[in-house]
This record gives C-alpha cells, sequence and structure tokens, in this order.
C-alpha cells in the first residue's frame, strides 16, 4: 500500500483523537443520569442496527457476483431495492404515526432478517425478494428510530440534550461501526441475524411504545393526505425536505463515483481502506457537529450553509483536476516521488482522495445537523410518515442515476451533485431566514444570553 494512504488515514485518527480528548467545559452540556442510560440504550441498538447496515455494503456486491450474475443483474438488484423503499417502504415507514414506532423498529429487524436469509439462495427470483425486503427495512432504519427516540427524548429530558444523542449515534453508527464492519465484513456476515436478533431483544425489554397520532379515525391515506398538507403548508418543512434530498441524492451518488474517479485507468486501489478512511472523516464531521451544536450562540441553520458550499466545492475537485492534467500535464515532483511515484495513485488522484475526505466529513456534520432540524420544524404526529415522504425524491433520484451510471462521463455526474450542493445551501438560508422570521420571543431572549457566563459541562 503506497505511503499516502498511510499517512492520510494517520493524520485523520490523530485530529479524531485529539478533538474528542480535548473537549472543554464550553464542549460539554451537564445532563443527568437517566438521561445517560437513556442515550446509552438507544446508542447500543442504533449502533447494532447500523452495523447490519453496513455489513450489506462490501459483501453483498460480492455475494451477487459469486452467484455468477453480471453488472445488469446486480444493477437492476439495487434498484429494486430504492424503488421498494420509495414505493412500499414509504408505506409500512408511514404506518409507524398509527401503530407505534417501536413496533415499527421491532418490524425493522425481521424484516431485515427475512433479507438476510434470501442471500444464501442464488436464485436470482429470491434475491430480488431479498432485495424488496432490504428496501422497506431502510425506510424503516432512517425513519422508525429516529422518530422513536425524539418522541421519548421530549417525555421528559431538556430539548438541547437530543444532540448529544444525535452526534453520539453518527459517530458511533455511521463511523466507527461502519469501519469494523468494512475490516471484518467476510467473519460478521453470516452472524448479521444475530446481531440484529440481539437488538431486537433489546427493544422489546427496554423501549415502552410512542405514536405520532394513533386516533381509530385517522385512515393510511388521511395519513399521506395530512404529511403532504404539512408539507405544502409550512415552507420550514418544505425546504428541509428540499435540502434532504439534495444532499443525500448527492452523497448516494457519490458512493457510485468515487472509485472510478480514483482508478481512471482501472489502477488497483486498496478500496477497503479508502473506505475506511472515508469513514473516519465522517467521524470527524460527527466530532465537529457535536462541539457546534453544544454551543448556543451558533444556529445548525447557519453553519450547515458553510457545509454546502465546502461539499460542493470537493465535488468539483474530480472536474478541476481533469481539466488541469489536459491543458497542462503535471511536471515531475521530485520532492513528492516518495509519496506518489512507483503505484496507483497520481498527484491529481491524492488530491481528489484529499477532497473526498473533506466531503466525507461534511457527511459527518450533515446527519447529526439535519437529525436536530428535522426534531424542531417536523410535527410530531407524522413524523416517520413526513420522513418518508422525504425519501421519494430521493430513491427516484439514485434509481435514475443507478440505471444512467455509464450514460454520462464521471466530471458530468460530479458537476451535478456540486450543482444539487449549491442549491443545497441556497435553500438553507432561505430556511435560515424563514426560521428567524418564526422565533418566538423568549427564542430570541435566550441567544442574546451569553454562554460564557454559564459554563456547560458533558457528562457522558
Amino acid at each position: 500500500m503506497e505511503l499516502f494512504y498511510i499517512l492520510l488515514f494517520g493524520a485523520l485518527s490523530l485530529v479524531v483523537a485529539t478533538l474528542e480528548l480535548s473537549k472543554s467545559s464550553k464542549d460539554r452540556i451537564t445532563t443527568s443520569s437517566a438521561f445517560n442510560s437513556f442515550k446509552n440504550n438507544y446508542l447500543v441498538v442504533y449502533s447494532v442496527m447500523m452495523a447490519g447496515d453496513w455489513l450489506q455494503g462490501p459483501y453483498v456486491y460480492f455475494l451477487y457476483s459469486h452467484y455468477g450474475f453480471d453488472k445488469g443483474d446486480i444493477g437492476r438488484l439495487f434498484i429494486a431495492g430504492f424503488g421498494s423503499s420509495m414505493l412500499f417502504g414509504t408505506i409500512v415507514g408511514s404506518l409507524a404515526d398509527k401503530q407505534g414506532r417501536k413496533r415499527a423498529c421491532v418490524t425493522y429487524c425481521i424484516t431485515y432478517i427475512l433479507s438476510c436469509i434470501t442471500k444464501h439462495s442464488p436464485q436470482y427470483k429470491v434475491l430480488m425478494v431479498g432485495r424488496i425486503l432490504g428496501g422497506i427495512a431502510t425506510s424503516l432504519l432512517f425513519s422508525a428510530f429516529e422518530s422513536w427516540l425524539v418522541a421519548e427524548h421530549n417525555k421528559g429530558f431538556e430539548a438541547q440534550w437530543l444532540s448529544l444523542t444525535f452526534s453520539k449515534a453518527i459517530f458511533l453508527g455511521n463511523g466507527l461501526i461502519a469501519i469494523l464492519s468494512g475490516l471484518f465484513a467476510n467473519a460478521l456476515a453470516d452472524n448479521l441475524a444475530c446481531f440484529l436478533a440481539i437488538g431486537m431483544a433489546i427493544i422489546l425489554s427496554s423501549w415502552t411504545e410512542n405514536y405520532g397520532d394513533p386516533s381509530e379515525s385517522k385512515d393510511l391515506l388521511t395519513q399521506f393526505k395530512g404529511a403532504a398538507t404539512a408539507i405544502a403548508s409550512d415552507e420550514k418543512i418544505a425546504l428541509l425536505g428540499a435540502i434532504q434530498s439534495l444532499f443525500e441524492g448527492s452523497m448516494y451518488t457519490f458512493v457510485f463515483l468515487w472509485t472510478p474517479a480514483l482508478s481512471p485507468n482501472e489502477e488497483s486501489i486498496p478500496h477497503g481502506f479508502i473506505f475506511a478512511t472515508f469513514m473516519l472523516s465522517s467521524m470527524l464531521g460527527s466530532s465537529i457537529a457535536s462541539r457546534l451544536m453544544t454551543r448556543a450562540s451558533i444556529r445548525v441553520e447557519s453553519y450547515m450553509q458553510i457545509v454546502f458550499v465546502i461539499s460542493a466545492f470537493t465535488l468539483l475537485l474530480p472536474i478541476i483536476t481533469s481539466v488541469r492534467v489536459n491543458l497542462h500535464p503535471p511536471p515531475p515532483w521530485i520532492g513528492l516521488d516518495w509519496v506518489f511515484s512507483g503505484g496507483s495513485i497520481s498527484l491529481s488522484g491524492s488530491i481528489q482522495l484529499f477532497g473526498f475526505c473533506v466531503f466525507e466529513a461534511c457527511v459527518g456534520l450533515f446527519w447529526p445537523s439535519i437529525m436536530k432540524m428535522r426534531s424542531q420544524y417536523i410535527p410530531e404526529e407524522a413524523r416517520s410518515t413526513i420522513m418518508n415522504f422525504f425519501r421519494i425524491p430521493l430513491n427516484i433520484f439514485v434509481c435514475i442515476v443507478l440505471y444512467n451510471v455509464n450514460a454520462f462521463p464521471i466530471t458530468v455526474m460530479f458537476g451535478m451533485c456540486s450543482i444539487f450542493l449549491f442549491m443545497a445551501s441556497i435553500l438553507q438560508r432561505r430556511l435560515m431566514v424563514v426560521s428567524e422570521m418564526h422565533k418566538k420571543p423568549e427564542d430570541w431572549s435566550a441567544m442574546k444570553e451569553d454562554p460564557e457566563e454559564e459554563p456547560l459541562n458533558y457528562d457522558q
């Protein structure tokens, strides 16, 4: 493996460790022991569930290839998963508001276990059923668990503490667990159902049920109409949904594009190590988010504008480096030969990889921040339904990208993603303006308080 990969991973590890170990009283919030128990219980469950999702990544594509299916067949399987998430997942996920969020989380476990069982069959139709079940499970994973957490948290804990759970969940579930899953996918994939069963046991034994609107008079169609009305009548919710779709659409497209971007001539690159580096970058972003969200004087709506602009620029790097190389072939970098020569990565590839790590740090910032904004703006009675509505344009977009991933030059795809992210920044600016217009008087007085007067103390 080339020295550049190791240096980048080592530098990121050092920065993440320094950030986590150097938190001062200003970066911490005093919490109760009851909240810490509640938070830790959720983090265990969320980490186990995310492990199940992450283990599917490096394992499933290889499994389909092992069964003898070509890229076209595998692409259709993945499209079926996203299409299922859009259609069936939206319906099942929306039932959580009426039938109960705990029940929906248990349904996720059962559905994903069944999906895992189908992967032991080499039959294409059976695998297709598994992808459909997996799509339903994905919708539940990204709506029911968060909806349960927000409702349960608001029953007895301070609103500011919620950001602690969000940031730590992303740090663990989308960072550390992702790295471990990538490293041990081969060893753990066969035991995936056991992990999900353990998580389900914890849910059944320790979680209480909560609902959005459990009234008998509301059927599923009425719920959909109510959610659509809420989105159409409240600009903040509509802006939030558009921002989420633009960013997540770009993020999922990036997942398909980073490999050909870093190996344009099909050079051999350490995919697993690069993936681990990306996840470490995501941990860096979530660590930064945890610091920002503990400061009462810093608004999520404000700093996320900057995050979107930075992420847009990072996805322009493949275009910039491509144009630069075509117009001006790089001279020999004598002083950097020991890093860049004799291997698969070029100077332009190194610049792109660094930029992609910055993008993944933006992803780590995005997740807890969007979770916090959703907890503030989405009404409780239709939280899960609205969150699944947000995923409809995302799933349509990803299906289109998957179907046409080879139809356009890679620079065009990155340019499209960059434009989407700039649009997200503009919409984020509008969301901040609209939210300030509707701010209550007591909120303004709270914002004027100096957080320096009463240092925060993060007990975890």
